[in-house]
């Protein structure tokens, strides 16, 4: 999956009906926790950064919790509207063409028209 896919859908799933913390887990989960900020242009990793640590910061107390439900339950409402809109953000940012995948050989363009005799 490439960066635009990962950040389409964890914008994609921000979009959703919802509890706003129950939709930014799923972005977060599904999408951008195996995201490497390498993959991103220099101008959007520091803003990455600082939504990893927010997703993250705090440590499980309950049995079956992780780090992003624990941070997600100390999280007000305001702060995950903000990380929401990170998200958003830097989905708008990363233009698609400039990071699709370096293995995927461009397509010839084949004119669909018949010659004319």
């Amino acid at each position: 999956m490439s960066t635009w896919e990962r950040l389409q859908g964890a914008t994609m799933s921000l979009a959703r009906s919802g509890l706003i913390k129950d939709r930014l887990a799923e972005a977060y989960r599904a999408y951008l926790a195996e995201l490497s900020e390498e993959e991103l242009p220099r101008e959007l990793r520091e803003e990455f950064r600082a939504i990893t640590q927010a997703m993250t910061r705090e440590r499980p107390l309950m049995r079956g919790e992780d780090a992003v439900r624990a941070s997600l339950r100390k999280m007000s409402i305001e702060e995950a509207d903000r990380i929401a809109c990170s998200v958003v953000r830097m989905f708008a940012a990363v233009p698609r063409v400039s990071i699709a995948p370096r293995h995927i050989p461009s397509a010839q363009v084949v004119p669909l028209y018949l010659a004319e005799a």
